[in-house]
């Protein structure tokens, strides 16, 4: 009976795996694809190798937070109650590509387990309170990271910065040798090779970030328990689930991804990327279960409010008493010359005000209602149940 129901379970920790592999691969890897960095199949490989290094180091610490920490059962979440868990979260990720969103995979997980422990009055309030509010305090503190890149450093940077890919191979070998030489390609400069550089290694970081805090939400469940699944296994079978997903349905994903939030340019996307990782790892390292998706929407957010508001004060900008001046909130899209970047306070030029809309914000309403919807429902859900059947805990 034990057998079946972990084979049930591992079978419910790779779907969740697999789904979090499609959606998180597009997130970290999309720009790089979408400029023609690396290809579909790199980017998979590289997904899946550093998923499993951000799960192996980092993400113990959210393991450890998921596994023992919300709830106080002697003897940690049962095995058929983990099951259970893994299929709320899977229902949570329905939900949410129903509705073509993200899915907030690590609240709705914690949502899961605390419904858990609701039910059997066995949950960690001051955790669960800690762990709330830095879902709180981590869309604040990337909009206004984003806001200060957008403000002052994007315009500048944006200026002295083109990434770029020219036609043909980056590099090729030089066989004039006894041992083949890499060189630059026939067209490659070295700046597109700094440039392209820097787009891998912060496009690996993203996926590492990714698999800190995602790898525990598939493992988590089966782990520490009777019957279960030791650390390390959970987190290899996690990984290969991510890795399928990244192989597979991320392919779609890492074409569209941003497509609905803002047709931002590389270098903003890889403030964005930087941005949302550093943050992601910091709280995971701390082990604090946190949500890529929440980090990555609001620095989008924030370095557009930042660029758009470089006319006005700041004080002006929080107030919205702007006067005669107009915020654009398309600026960061602008196709802007790279020697007028106008100074703060003074009016910019005509393309960067007539820019298109930066975001939609019914897009973003969305984003910011899956991430209350996600783990309410996936908290009444698993409360209704260990309610309904207490055998299973």
């Amino acid at each position: 009976m034990v057998e079946t129901i972990l084979l049930i379970g591992v079978v419910a920790s790779i779907f969740v795996g697999f789904n979090i592999g499609g959606s998180s691969t597009g997130i970290a890897w999309g720009p790089p694809v979408g400029a023609g960095v690396v290809s579909k199949a790199t980017a998979a490989v590289l997904m899946t190798f550093f998923v499993f290094l951000g799960g192996w180091t980092v993400g113990r610490n959210v393991l450890g937070t998921l596994s023992e920490g919300i709830i106080t059962l002697e003897g940690g979440i049962p095995l058929a109650a983990g099951v259970a868990i893994l299929f709320f979260i899977g229902l949570g990720i329905l939900v949410a590509n129903v509705f073509g969103v993200p899915v907030p995979t690590s609240m709705t997980t914690v949502g899961a387990i605390a419904g858990l422990g609701l039910a059997t009055n066995t949950l960690n309030y001051a955790l669960i309170a800690e762990i709330i509010s830095w879902w709180f305090v981590t869309p604040i503190i990337g909009f206004w990271i984003g806001g200060v890149i957008g403000r002052y450093l994007y315009p500048a940077i944006n200026q002295r910065v083109d990434i770029e890919k020219s036609a043909g191979p980056l590099l090729v070998f030089d066989r004039r040798g006894s041992v083949p030489k890499p060189t630059l390609g026939p067209n490659t400069t070295r700046s597109e090779v700094v440039s392209t550089a820097v787009v891998f290694v912060i496009a690996c970081y993203m996926a590492f970030s990714a698999g800190a805090s995602n790898v525990p939400n598939a493992a988590a469940p089966l782990v520490g328990t009777a019957g279960g699944l030791t650390d390390d296994t959970a987190i290899i079978i996690a990984t290969l689930a991510i890795g399928i997903g990244a192989f597979t349905i991320a392919r779609r994903t890492m074409e569209s991804v941003g497509g609905e939030l803002s047709d931002i340019p590389l270098l903003a996307a890889l403030f964005v990327m930087l941005t949302a990782s550093t943050i992601t790892t910091v709280l995971s390292w701390l082990g604090i279960p946190i949500s890529l998706v929440m980090a990555t929407v609001m620095t989008i957010v924030g370095i557009g409010w930042g660029r758009a508001t470089r006319p006005i004060t700041v004080s002006d900008a929080v107030r919205r008493d702007v006067g005669d001046q107009e915020i654009a909130p398309g600026a960061i899209t602008a196709d802007q010359p790279r020697n007028k970047s106008a100074p703060i306070g003074e009016a910019e030029p005509d393309e960067v005000l007539n820019a298109g809309d930066l975001f939609n914000p019914r897009a973003i309403i969305k984003y910011i209602s899956m991430w209350i919807i996600g783990p309410s429902m996936s908290t009444g859900l698993a409360y209704g149940f260990f309610v309904l059947f207490p055998g299973v805990v």
